[in-house]
């Protein structure tokens, strides 16, 4: 095993330029010199054997115990290395062993008949505010943004991702407006305010629902916008729209035909629903084994054909779908940048061990988005045929005359901790 990251990594890296310090001192450079040097060094053997044995998992488990530590470049320019370079080209049967073997427990605890969403949440929506605070925009829209055009900034294109969602939900003064997974508040106070419509937005986090409630107070919106901790499933009632932004990864791939069936009672049927969620080209059938363990413990990223059979099978008309394929990887290195920016209040809001962790989780995710098919789905339903537009004119009208409304908007107030 003492050449196990020798030969882990000259597997991979034929391009860029990397040079390897074992801990033992002894170096080697991997590459045809083509970028800048990377410089990796190891603190233990037993590190470069994780890493060389299990990389799934075992490159972020050093990088966040400080055993795996970046003297050049960042962690999100190694891992960019080697998803460039193609990392699966270093798998061995053990690997390929230990995936399907993730495999099967990811998807046997899918199936297991216990509803484990609030402690999931919880382990990650949980943590404190100041922490989103220092990478957020000023609305705290923990979801990607939308940058059309592409060189606005991080704030700019979150508004820019609301005014595409309010406007495919053809709001109409009055209507009860349902929010799934309604984070800090954002989305349902920008609705409420740009449309005259009453919003109920639903989470699972003690903490998102004591700061969104806050927010809305503090706006005067306490007669048009509630919060209440609740689990979707348990959702009574009619709605006239639905919207779900960043809450569908953590429904779970075997609960789909119950998440659709349940909108489908919930949804009027002159209603219309929007589902902004992160989806794949292909099924993978299970999450990277580090974010699993320390980041969103439950959650699944979809491809869309697993989706699509869910919504036909509740009876739902799909009558838009939109694909942003890079607009996530620009919001993360927008958060990416932030967060590291900010190293020394991570730090000292919890420890060096959790800003390495939530940086490698930024960075592994950002360049999931670059190199890995994964992109943003937007799928936009109704009960009706005709509920929708036959042609797609009527976004572009709608977010013009929210444009508008954002002209002369109150800034929105920085959050109290």
């Amino acid at each position: 095993m003492a050449a196990g990251i020798e030969e882990f990594i000259g597997k991979i890296v034929t391009k860029g330029a990397l040079r390897l310090v074992r801990a033992s001192g002894a170096t080697r450079t991997f590459g045809d010199g083509s970028e800048s040097e990377i410089v990796l060094r190891f603190t233990d053997p037993e590190a470069e054997t994780a890493v060389a044995t299990d990389p799934a998992l075992a490159l972020g488990e050093m990088f966040m115990q400080g055993r795996m530590i970046l003297e050049a470049g960042n962690i999100f320019d190694l891992l960019s290395l080697f998803a460039r370079n193609g990392i699966r080209k270093a798998a061995t049967p053990r690997m390929i062993a230990q995936g399907i073997w993730r495999i099967l427990i990811d998807q046997a605890k899918n199936r297991l008949p216990i509803n484990r969403n609030k402690a999931n949440v919880a382990h990650h929506y949980d943590l404190s505010a100041k922490l989103f605070d220092l990478f957020l925009d000023s609305d705290w829209q923990y979801s990607c943004a939308y940058f059309e055009p592409r060189d606005i900034s991080l704030d700019a294109a979150q508004i820019a991702k609301k005014r595409h969602i309010a406007a495919k939900l053809l709001l109409e003064k009055g209507n009860r407006v349902l929010e799934i997974g309604s984070g800090w508040g954002g989305m349902a106070m920008y609705l409420a305010e740009s449309s005259d419509v009453d919003v109920t937005g639903v989470t699972l986090s003690e903490e998102q629902l004591k700061v969104s409630r806050d927010r809305a107070a503090r706006r005067g919106l306490a007669d048009h916008v509630r919060f209440e901790l609740q689990d979707y499933r348990d959702l009574k009632g009619s709605y006239d729209r639905i919207v779900s932004v960043g809450m569908f990864e953590h429904v779970g791939v075997s609960n789909y035909r119950h998440f659709f069936g349940k909108v489908a009672k919930l949804l009027d049927k002159q209603g219309v629903m929007l589902l902004h969620t992160i989806a794949r080209t292909k099924p993978n059938y299970a999450t990277n084994p580090f974010i699993e363990k320390y980041i969103f413990p439950g959650g699944y990223i979809p491809s869309i054909a697993e989706v699509l059979p869910a919504v036909e099978k509740a009876g739902l008309l799909i009558k838009d779908i939109e694909v942003l394929p890079m607009h996530y990887a620009w919001t993360l290195k927008a958060w990416r940048e932030r967060f590291v920016a900010r190293r020394a209040e991570a730090v000292a809001l919890y420890d060096e061990n959790f800003f390495r962790m939530w940086e490698f989780y930024l960075a592994a995710s950002e360049v999931a988005f670059r190199h890995d098919r994964m992109f943003i789905l937007q799928l936009q339903i109704a009960r009706h045929q005709d509920r929708v537009p036959f042609d797609r004119n009527y976004i572009a009208e709608a977010e013009d005359r929210l444009k508008a409304f954002e002209a002369g908007r109150r800034a929105m107030e920085t959050v109290e901790f």
